[in-house]
């Protein structure tokens, strides 16, 4: 902490610091060497089970989530061991554990991959129910459970791309699926509350093409609402690369929309004139129009090559580490 002096600490309390982590060591090496030997010898008992929740969880002294391994091993012998000799309501009971246990571990670490992998595993593995008409019960309640807590867990942290990639997975798996535009509205909040939030921003993109090619939201309309959304934006954040990437995605080709964004995308360099992506994105349009809707040769042609130019030129003292590629585009330019 700030003006708090630091203490040095005494050559006996670091020996005492070297012991205890000496002893954390060889208490996590024979707990892995046992679960990796059993793995070995595969035993899918229950005593193994619990080594491996040690190992994954709830050790105070030694977890170590990452270890995919023993993660492999633990479905090995929930698959091999245990689950043949329970009946569908332990099963169900089992694998809601699991979930519960990582839901733990991931407030902790939540961007291991292993421990998403596994709450896909075990929700993939939830048992009709048995002895009710509505079989689907178990998997209904359990995976609009899921939504619920990863939902929660981009509450925390809005970027987690692991968090955002499961609840894709979440939304696109389970028995009843939540509507489009209730995930476009979901998105929009994400946005608004946080404009750099990428993957917010990379799920609207998969949102908003499914909608289109359904008919499920007229296009013209929602892409005036896209691009008000992303002006807004690019003026609020114009150092951040997700909104520009999102309009970039937007703006396809059409003549019209070009030139009109192009404006836009000027009106903020004036403003803020040493912002990269303003100048990328102007390149990147121009070379648009030159490509689509400029005969070669002509003077909009050349004024539009010369802009280029001068944007590439300037790209190049602005950010020297990609000084080449600027180059480069400035080089296929002028030979084209």
């Amino acid at each position: 902490m700030h003006g708090v002096r630091r203490t040095r600490d005494t050559q006996q309390a670091l020996a005492a610091k070297r012991e205890r982590d000496k002893a954390k060591l060889s208490t996590y090496l024979a707990l892995t060497a046992d679960i990796l030997s059993r793995k070995k010898d595969k035993d899918w008992s229950r005593e193994a089970f619990n080594l491996t929740t040690q190992l994954l969880s709830t050790h105070p002294d030694i977890t170590n989530p990452e270890f995919y391994t023993v993660w492999n091993y633990r479905r090995n012998i929930l698959i091999n061991g245990i689950f043949p000799e329970s009946s569908p309501e332990e099963i169900n009971e089992l694998l809601n554990d699991d979930l519960a246990m990582t839901t733990k571990t991931l407030k902790v670490h939540p961007k291991v991959y292993w421990i998403w992998n596994h709450r896909r595993w075990c929700l993939g593995h939830i048992p009709e129910s048995p002895g009710s008409a509505d079989t689907q019960a178990w998997r209904r309640s359990t995976w609009e459970r899921e939504l619920f807590i990863v939902e929660k867990m981009l509450d925390a942290d809005s970027r987690n791309f692991l968090a955002w990639d499961y609840r894709r997975y979440v939304l696109a798996s389970m028995p009843v699926r939540r509507s489009e535009k209730a995930e476009l509205a979901y998105t929009t909040k994400k946005i608004e509350a946080n404009f750099s939030n990428f993957s917010a921003w990379h799920q609207r993109t998969k949102v908003l093409s499914s909608l289109w090619t359904s008919g499920g939201v007229e296009r013209a309309s929602s892409l005036q609402r896209e691009f008000e959304l992303v002006q807004n934006a690019m003026f609020t954040l114009p150092e951040d690369q997700s909104a520009w990437l999102y309009h970039r995605w937007l703006i396809g080709s059409d003549k019209a929309t070009l030139e009109r964004e192009i404006e836009v995308v000027q009106t903020l360099l004036d403003e803020q004139q040493d912002s990269k992506w303003c100048m990328e994105s102007l390149v990147t349009y121009k070379l648009l129009l030159l490509k689509n809707h400029m005969p070669s040769g002509s003077q909009e042609s050349i004024d539009a090559t010369n802009q280029c130019l001068t944007l590439l030129g300037q790209l190049e003292e602005l950010d020297p580490m990609r000084r080449q590629r600027y180059r480069d585009m400035g080089a296929q330019l002028k030979g084209q």
